[in-house]
């Protein structure tokens, strides 16, 4: 298929999602214009609406982390800086959230494999048949619109392509039950999907498989892993701090996550039930994290809670 079908084709697709529903009822405007920030050595980052996009373009190398929504998508595949008619190599999600997800539409019909770890697929399905089941359905929530990765795996998938290497990583449940974080080696970047929310509160995600207890060791994992002067890209951030950092920020997420374990486990200990636990407005020592984003805090205090109270398997 060539560049030209390609985009009326997916263009089509995406109206067809859309076509006779509210689309995207429940999530903000789009901000205007799009951003294309480079990082390093060919690898940047694509703002727009939902988690970030992280890109590489080079004279013989075309990859793409996570793909939005499939307007932004359409957007983002346009606008990559050198893309012109070329096949992307590689398109990689992060995780199954349709933020990070509802772009397959796009990328996968310009890319010549679409990867994800073996667990999401299944998520992805999951998540839509509970948002078909809710009373509001975004059109990118259903099932009939998910577009699946077609190649998976379980621990690491690792590929040359060109003159860079990208591998991808599953430590664990943490965010969700299937997060990878995403190396590109020679560019010393790393993607880390929403395992990291830069200063904000993040989104638990249990019925996804989410493990706090995971979370914290994951990111004690990224931070010994990856080199310390990498540059790393964040699914979320707060505007003050941005949505890229250094390996500094892993620990605050990290020190936050744990914090939140022992605020929680004290307060079981000391016999509050759930509805007094979630009723904590903003979390102390950690201002940054800080926003007006309704009932946020209080679902990650939650999340841990049951975490925290589940019958032992």
């Amino acid at each position: 298929m060539n560049r030209r079908t390609f985009i009326t084709s997916a263009i089509a697709a995406t109206a067809g999602v859309a076509l006779g529903r509210k689309a995207w009822a429940e999530q903000p405007p789009a901000p205007s214009p799009f951003v294309f920030t480079p990082l390093r050595r060919e690898v940047g980052i694509f703002t727009g609406r939902g988690g970030t996009i992280g890109w590489l373009s080079s004279k013989d190398a075309l990859a793409v982390v996570d793909t939005q929504f499939p307007d932004t998508a359409l957007v983002c595949l346009k606008g990559i800086p050198g893309i012109g008619a070329r096949t992307i190599d590689a398109t990689v999600n992060t995780h199954h959230h349709m933020d990070h997800t509802a772009g397959n539409v796009v990328f996968k019909a310009a890319s010549r494999v679409l990867v994800a770890q073996a667990n999401v697929p299944r998520l992805q399905f999951e998540a839509a048949k509970r948002a078909e089941q809710g009373a509001k359905v975004d059109p990118a929530a259903t099932i009939a619109a998910q577009v699946y990765a077609d190649t998976t795996f379980p621990d690491v998938w690792r590929r040359e392509i060109g003159s860079e290497i990208i591998t991808a990583e599953f430590r664990g449940p943490a965010h969700t039950g299937g997060d990878a974080s995403v190396l590109f080696e020679k560019a010393n970047v790393v993607h880390m999907g929403d395992l990291v929310f830069n200063r904000m509160y993040p989104y638990v995600d249990r019925p996804g498989g989410a493990s706090i207890r995971g979370w914290v060791k994951a990111l004690e994992d990224c931070a010994a892993a990856y080199p310390a002067d990498a540059v790393f890209i964040f699914g979320h951030g707060n505007p003050k701090f941005g949505v890229t950092g250094v390996r500094g920020d892993l620990l605050v997420m990290r020190d936050f996550m744990g914090a939140v374990l022992e605020h929680v486990q004290k307060e079981v200990a000391a016999g509050r039930d759930k509805t007094a636990v979630v009723a904590l407005e903003n979390f102390p020592g950690f201002p940054d994290f800080h926003a007006p984003l309704p009932n946020r805090l209080g679902m990650v205090l939650g999340a841990a809670f049951d975490e925290l109270t589940a019958p032992k398997a």
